[in-house]
Protein backbone atom coordinates (compact mmCIF):
# COMPACT_ATOMS: atom_id res chain seq x y z
CA UNK A 1 0.00 0.00 0.00
CA UNK A 2 1.28 3.47 -0.91
CA UNK A 3 2.38 5.58 2.05
CA UNK A 4 0.26 8.74 2.30
CA UNK A 5 2.15 11.89 1.34
CA UNK A 6 1.39 15.61 1.20
CA UNK A 7 1.53 16.55 -2.47
CA UNK A 8 1.03 20.05 -3.91
CA UNK A 9 -0.19 20.49 -7.47
CA UNK A 10 -0.06 24.01 -8.90
CA UNK A 11 -2.47 24.44 -11.78
CA UNK A 12 -4.35 21.52 -10.26
CA UNK A 13 -7.77 22.48 -11.61
CA UNK A 14 -6.65 22.39 -15.24
CA UNK A 15 -6.80 19.45 -17.63
CA UNK A 16 -3.51 17.80 -16.69
CA UNK A 17 -3.59 18.98 -13.09
CA UNK A 18 -7.08 17.75 -12.23
CA UNK A 19 -6.51 14.32 -13.76
CA UNK A 20 -3.21 14.09 -11.89
CA UNK A 21 -4.90 15.16 -8.64
CA UNK A 22 -7.50 12.41 -8.96
CA UNK A 23 -4.82 9.82 -9.57
CA UNK A 24 -2.79 10.97 -6.56
CA UNK A 25 -5.89 10.97 -4.34
CA UNK A 26 -6.70 7.43 -5.50
CA UNK A 27 -3.25 6.43 -4.24
CA UNK A 28 -4.14 7.71 -0.77
CA UNK A 29 -2.20 10.98 -0.78
CA UNK A 30 -3.36 14.30 0.64
CA UNK A 31 -3.33 16.66 -2.33
CA UNK A 32 -3.20 20.45 -2.09
CA UNK A 33 -4.34 22.34 -5.20
CA UNK A 34 -3.30 25.87 -6.13
CA UNK A 35 -5.09 27.37 -9.13
CA UNK A 36 -6.37 30.86 -10.01
CA UNK A 37 -9.03 29.31 -12.31
CA UNK A 38 -7.88 31.28 -15.37
CA UNK A 39 -8.33 28.11 -17.41
CA UNK A 40 -8.97 25.55 -14.71
CA UNK A 41 -12.43 24.84 -13.33
CA UNK A 42 -13.54 23.74 -9.89
CA UNK A 43 -15.81 21.10 -11.39
CA UNK A 44 -12.73 19.43 -12.87
CA UNK A 45 -11.89 18.35 -9.32
CA UNK A 46 -15.17 16.46 -8.91
CA UNK A 47 -15.58 12.72 -9.21
CA UNK A 48 -18.18 11.07 -11.45
CA UNK A 49 -20.85 11.80 -8.83
CA UNK A 50 -20.05 15.51 -8.72
CA UNK A 51 -18.29 15.28 -5.35
CA UNK A 52 -14.91 17.04 -4.92
CA UNK A 53 -12.03 14.59 -4.59
CA UNK A 54 -10.16 16.93 -2.20
CA UNK A 55 -11.15 18.98 0.84
CA UNK A 56 -12.10 22.19 -0.97
CA UNK A 57 -12.23 24.22 2.24
CA UNK A 58 -8.76 23.37 3.46
CA UNK A 59 -6.87 21.99 0.45
CA UNK A 60 -7.84 24.30 -2.43
CA UNK A 61 -6.28 27.75 -2.81
CA UNK A 62 -7.34 30.29 -5.44
CA UNK A 63 -4.10 32.26 -5.68
CA UNK A 64 -2.39 34.43 -8.29
CA UNK A 65 1.11 32.98 -8.38
CA UNK A 66 2.49 35.97 -10.29
CA UNK A 67 2.29 37.90 -7.00
CA UNK A 68 5.48 37.62 -4.97
CA UNK A 69 4.00 37.60 -1.51
CA UNK A 70 3.74 35.40 1.55
CA UNK A 71 0.08 34.63 0.85
CA UNK A 72 0.87 31.12 -0.33
CA UNK A 73 4.30 30.25 1.05
CA UNK A 74 2.93 28.61 4.22
CA UNK A 75 1.10 26.07 2.06
CA UNK A 76 4.42 24.50 1.09
CA UNK A 77 5.57 23.78 4.63
CA UNK A 78 5.78 20.04 5.20
CA UNK A 79 5.02 19.09 1.58
CA UNK A 80 6.62 15.86 0.41
CA UNK A 81 6.40 16.55 -3.32
CA UNK A 82 5.57 19.51 -5.55
CA UNK A 83 4.10 19.21 -9.02
CA UNK A 84 4.43 22.59 -10.73
CA UNK A 85 1.99 22.70 -13.65
CA UNK A 86 0.67 26.27 -13.33
CA UNK A 87 1.35 28.53 -16.30
CA UNK A 88 -0.27 30.81 -18.84
CA UNK A 89 -1.01 28.70 -21.91
CA UNK A 90 -3.71 28.49 -24.58
CA UNK A 91 -4.10 27.97 -28.31
CA UNK A 92 -1.66 29.56 -30.76
CA UNK A 93 -3.95 32.52 -31.43
CA UNK A 94 -3.81 33.61 -27.79
CA UNK A 95 -0.15 32.72 -27.26
CA UNK A 96 1.14 34.62 -30.30
CA UNK A 97 -1.06 37.65 -29.72
CA UNK A 98 -0.09 38.00 -26.05
CA UNK A 99 3.58 37.08 -26.08
CA UNK A 100 4.78 39.81 -23.73
CA UNK A 101 2.31 39.04 -20.97
CA UNK A 102 2.64 35.27 -21.43
CA UNK A 103 6.43 35.52 -21.10
CA UNK A 104 6.42 37.85 -18.11
CA UNK A 105 3.68 36.07 -16.18
CA UNK A 106 5.21 32.64 -16.65
CA UNK A 107 8.60 33.90 -15.50
CA UNK A 108 6.98 35.33 -12.38
CA UNK A 109 4.97 32.18 -11.66
CA UNK A 110 7.96 29.89 -12.05
CA UNK A 111 10.39 32.04 -10.10
CA UNK A 112 7.96 32.63 -7.23
CA UNK A 113 7.24 28.92 -6.89
CA UNK A 114 10.89 27.89 -7.08
CA UNK A 115 11.92 30.49 -4.49
CA UNK A 116 9.21 29.21 -2.16
CA UNK A 117 10.25 25.59 -2.67
CA UNK A 118 13.80 26.53 -1.65
CA UNK A 119 12.43 27.75 1.69
CA UNK A 120 10.55 24.52 2.37
CA UNK A 121 12.61 21.78 0.66
CA UNK A 122 10.45 18.82 -0.40
CA UNK A 123 11.57 15.33 -1.29
CA UNK A 124 11.13 16.16 -4.95
CA UNK A 125 10.01 18.80 -7.45
CA UNK A 126 8.37 17.88 -10.76
CA UNK A 127 8.16 20.63 -13.37
CA UNK A 128 5.86 20.54 -16.41
CA UNK A 129 7.94 21.52 -19.42
CA UNK A 130 6.84 21.69 -23.04
CA UNK A 131 7.93 20.63 -26.50
CA UNK A 132 7.41 24.29 -27.47
CA UNK A 133 10.78 24.94 -25.79
CA UNK A 134 12.68 23.04 -28.48
CA UNK A 135 14.39 25.12 -31.20
CA UNK A 136 12.13 26.38 -33.96
CA UNK A 137 14.48 25.22 -36.73
CA UNK A 138 13.95 21.62 -35.61
CA UNK A 139 10.19 22.03 -36.00
CA UNK A 140 9.92 23.68 -39.42
CA UNK A 141 9.10 20.56 -41.44
CA UNK A 142 5.72 18.82 -41.70
CA UNK A 143 7.35 15.44 -41.07
CA UNK A 144 10.22 16.24 -38.68
CA UNK A 145 12.85 14.00 -37.15
CA UNK A 146 12.24 12.82 -33.61
CA UNK A 147 13.34 15.34 -30.98
CA UNK A 148 15.78 14.31 -28.26
CA UNK A 149 16.14 15.98 -24.87
CA UNK A 150 19.65 17.10 -25.84
CA UNK A 151 18.18 19.06 -28.76
CA UNK A 152 16.90 21.82 -26.44
CA UNK A 153 20.23 23.65 -26.69
CA UNK A 154 21.41 25.86 -28.32
CA UNK A 155 18.05 27.36 -27.37
CA UNK A 156 15.84 28.97 -30.02
CA UNK A 157 12.12 28.43 -29.27
CA UNK A 158 9.65 29.92 -31.72
CA UNK A 159 7.37 31.54 -29.14
CA UNK A 160 7.58 33.57 -25.95
CA UNK A 161 5.65 30.73 -24.32
CA UNK A 162 8.37 28.26 -25.25
CA UNK A 163 11.05 30.61 -23.95
CA UNK A 164 9.22 31.20 -20.67
CA UNK A 165 8.81 27.49 -20.03
CA UNK A 166 12.45 26.83 -20.89
CA UNK A 167 13.54 29.51 -18.42
CA UNK A 168 11.38 27.90 -15.70
CA UNK A 169 12.93 24.54 -16.50
CA UNK A 170 16.42 26.08 -16.32
CA UNK A 171 15.69 27.74 -12.97
CA UNK A 172 14.31 24.48 -11.56
CA UNK A 173 17.47 22.63 -12.55
CA UNK A 174 19.59 25.42 -11.04
CA UNK A 175 17.64 24.91 -7.81
CA UNK A 176 18.52 21.22 -7.88
CA UNK A 177 22.19 22.06 -8.42
CA UNK A 178 22.28 24.64 -5.63
CA UNK A 179 20.08 22.97 -3.00
CA UNK A 180 20.11 19.26 -3.78
CA UNK A 181 16.30 19.15 -4.11
CA UNK A 182 15.74 16.42 -6.73
CA UNK A 183 14.03 17.69 -9.88
CA UNK A 184 12.37 16.01 -12.84
CA UNK A 185 11.22 17.97 -15.88
CA UNK A 186 8.45 16.28 -17.84
CA UNK A 187 8.59 17.90 -21.27
CA UNK A 188 5.17 17.21 -22.76
CA UNK A 189 3.97 17.34 -26.33
CA UNK A 190 0.36 18.13 -27.33
CA UNK A 191 -1.85 16.78 -24.55
CA UNK A 192 -5.57 16.21 -25.16
CA UNK A 193 -8.43 14.65 -23.24
CA UNK A 194 -11.30 15.34 -20.81
CA UNK A 195 -11.18 18.47 -18.65
CA UNK A 196 -9.55 20.37 -21.53
CA UNK A 197 -10.42 23.96 -22.41
CA UNK A 198 -12.58 23.86 -25.56
CA UNK A 199 -13.55 27.54 -25.56
CA UNK A 200 -13.31 29.49 -28.81
CA UNK A 201 -10.67 31.86 -27.46
CA UNK A 202 -8.24 29.55 -25.71
CA UNK A 203 -8.72 25.98 -26.93
CA UNK A 204 -5.99 23.99 -28.61
CA UNK A 205 -6.36 22.16 -31.90
CA UNK A 206 -8.16 18.87 -31.08
CA UNK A 207 -10.81 20.33 -28.72
CA UNK A 208 -11.19 23.30 -31.08
CA UNK A 209 -11.97 21.06 -34.05
CA UNK A 210 -14.35 18.94 -31.98
CA UNK A 211 -16.24 22.06 -30.85
CA UNK A 212 -16.48 23.23 -34.47
CA UNK A 213 -17.82 19.84 -35.59
CA UNK A 214 -20.46 19.87 -32.86
CA UNK A 215 -21.51 23.42 -33.80
CA UNK A 216 -21.55 22.69 -37.55
CA UNK A 217 -23.41 23.80 -39.71
CA UNK A 218 -24.34 26.77 -37.51
CA UNK A 219 -20.65 27.67 -37.57
CA UNK A 220 -18.01 26.78 -40.20
CA UNK A 221 -15.56 23.94 -39.73
CA UNK A 222 -12.33 25.82 -40.37
CA UNK A 223 -8.84 24.36 -40.00
CA UNK A 224 -6.04 26.86 -39.51
CA UNK A 225 -3.29 26.40 -42.09
CA UNK A 226 -3.20 23.88 -44.92
CA UNK A 227 -3.64 20.93 -42.55
CA UNK A 228 -0.22 19.46 -43.32
CA UNK A 229 1.38 20.81 -40.13
CA UNK A 230 1.79 17.98 -37.64
CA UNK A 231 2.03 17.37 -33.89
CA UNK A 232 2.74 14.55 -31.46
CA UNK A 233 -0.56 14.13 -29.62
CA UNK A 234 -0.53 12.39 -26.25
CA UNK A 235 -3.64 11.44 -24.29
CA UNK A 236 -4.17 12.77 -20.79
CA UNK A 237 -4.15 9.26 -19.30
CA UNK A 238 -0.71 8.57 -20.77
CA UNK A 239 0.45 12.00 -19.58
CA UNK A 240 -0.67 11.37 -16.01
CA UNK A 241 1.14 8.02 -16.02
CA UNK A 242 4.35 9.88 -16.84
CA UNK A 243 3.88 12.42 -14.05
CA UNK A 244 3.15 9.68 -11.51
CA UNK A 245 6.25 7.76 -12.60
CA UNK A 246 8.31 10.97 -12.44
CA UNK A 247 7.76 11.19 -8.67
CA UNK A 248 8.77 7.61 -8.08
CA UNK A 249 11.47 7.10 -10.71
CA UNK A 250 12.36 10.33 -12.51
CA UNK A 251 13.72 12.66 -9.83
CA UNK A 252 17.31 13.65 -10.49
CA UNK A 253 17.12 12.62 -14.14
CA UNK A 254 16.63 16.07 -15.66
CA UNK A 255 14.43 16.52 -18.73
CA UNK A 256 12.30 13.59 -19.85
CA UNK A 257 10.24 13.97 -23.00
CA UNK A 258 6.67 12.66 -23.19
CA UNK A 259 5.01 12.18 -26.56
CA UNK A 260 4.67 9.73 -29.46
CA UNK A 261 7.47 9.17 -31.93
CA UNK A 262 5.30 9.80 -34.98
CA UNK A 263 3.61 13.12 -35.80
CA UNK A 264 -0.01 13.34 -36.92
CA UNK A 265 -1.01 15.94 -39.54
CA UNK A 266 -3.81 18.27 -38.49
CA UNK A 267 -5.64 17.27 -41.66
CA UNK A 268 -5.78 13.71 -40.31
CA UNK A 269 -7.15 14.97 -37.00
CA UNK A 270 -9.85 16.89 -38.87
CA UNK A 271 -10.79 13.76 -40.84
CA UNK A 272 -11.10 11.71 -37.63
CA UNK A 273 -13.28 14.37 -35.99
CA UNK A 274 -15.52 14.62 -39.08
CA UNK A 275 -15.92 10.82 -39.15
CA UNK A 276 -16.86 10.70 -35.46
CA UNK A 277 -19.40 13.51 -35.91
CA UNK A 278 -21.43 11.50 -38.46
CA UNK A 279 -22.02 14.77 -40.27
CA UNK A 280 -21.41 15.74 -43.88
CA UNK A 281 -18.97 18.53 -43.08
CA UNK A 282 -17.39 20.88 -45.59
CA UNK A 283 -13.84 21.31 -44.28
CA UNK A 284 -12.33 24.74 -44.93
CA UNK A 285 -8.60 25.47 -44.70
CA UNK A 286 -7.55 28.99 -43.76
CA UNK A 287 -3.91 29.53 -44.75
CA UNK A 288 -4.01 33.16 -43.62
CA UNK A 289 -4.11 32.18 -39.94
CA UNK A 290 -1.32 31.23 -37.53
CA UNK A 291 -0.15 27.62 -37.63
CA UNK A 292 2.81 27.64 -35.22
CA UNK A 293 5.59 25.12 -35.76
CA UNK A 294 5.27 22.98 -38.87
CA UNK A 295 5.86 19.68 -37.10
CA UNK A 296 7.34 17.85 -34.14
CA UNK A 297 7.45 14.43 -32.50
CA UNK A 298 9.35 12.77 -29.67
CA UNK A 299 12.09 10.25 -29.22
CA UNK A 300 10.73 8.86 -25.94
CA UNK A 301 13.61 6.45 -25.37
CA UNK A 302 14.63 8.19 -22.13
CA UNK A 303 11.05 8.03 -20.82
CA UNK A 304 10.95 4.30 -21.50
CA UNK A 305 14.34 3.67 -19.92
CA UNK A 306 13.79 5.70 -16.74
CA UNK A 307 10.02 5.80 -16.24
CA UNK A 308 8.99 2.63 -18.05
CA UNK A 309 6.73 4.89 -20.13
CA UNK A 310 5.37 4.72 -23.63
CA UNK A 311 2.09 6.00 -25.11
CA UNK A 312 -0.74 3.48 -24.95
CA UNK A 313 -3.96 5.30 -25.91
CA UNK A 314 -4.67 5.12 -29.65
CA UNK A 315 -5.33 8.55 -31.13
CA UNK A 316 -8.69 7.65 -32.68
CA UNK A 317 -9.94 6.15 -29.42
CA UNK A 318 -8.79 9.17 -27.46
CA UNK A 319 -10.50 11.59 -29.83
CA UNK A 320 -13.73 9.56 -29.68
CA UNK A 321 -13.68 9.80 -25.89
CA UNK A 322 -12.98 13.53 -25.96
CA UNK A 323 -15.70 14.17 -28.56
CA UNK A 324 -18.28 12.51 -26.30
CA UNK A 325 -17.03 14.47 -23.28
CA UNK A 326 -17.15 17.87 -25.02
CA UNK A 327 -20.56 17.10 -26.53
CA UNK A 328 -21.90 16.37 -23.04
CA UNK A 329 -20.39 19.57 -21.61
CA UNK A 330 -22.03 21.64 -24.34
CA UNK A 331 -25.38 19.89 -23.81
CA UNK A 332 -25.17 20.44 -20.05
CA UNK A 333 -24.34 24.14 -20.53
CA UNK A 334 -27.26 24.58 -22.91
CA UNK A 335 -29.61 22.91 -20.44
CA UNK A 336 -28.33 25.09 -17.59
CA UNK A 337 -28.71 28.28 -19.63
CA UNK A 338 -32.08 27.35 -21.14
Amino acid sequence: MTHSQKVIVTGGAGMIGSNLVKRLVSQGHRVIVIDNLWRGKLKNLNDNNGVPVIDMENDFFNIDLTSNSDDFTHIFEGADYIYHLADIVAGIDYVFNNEGSVFRNNLLINSNIINTVKRFPPKGFIYAGTACSFPAHLQNENLPRQLKESDQYPAAPESAYGWSKLMGEYEALLMEKETGIPVCVISIHNVYGPQCDFSERRSQVIPSLIRKAIQYPDKPFTVWGDGNQSRAFVHIKDTVEAFIAAKDKGLGHGVIQIGPDKPTPIKEIADIVVHISNKSIDVEYDTSNLVGDRGRCADFTKATKILGWKPKIALKNGIEELYAWIEKQIEDDQTTNA
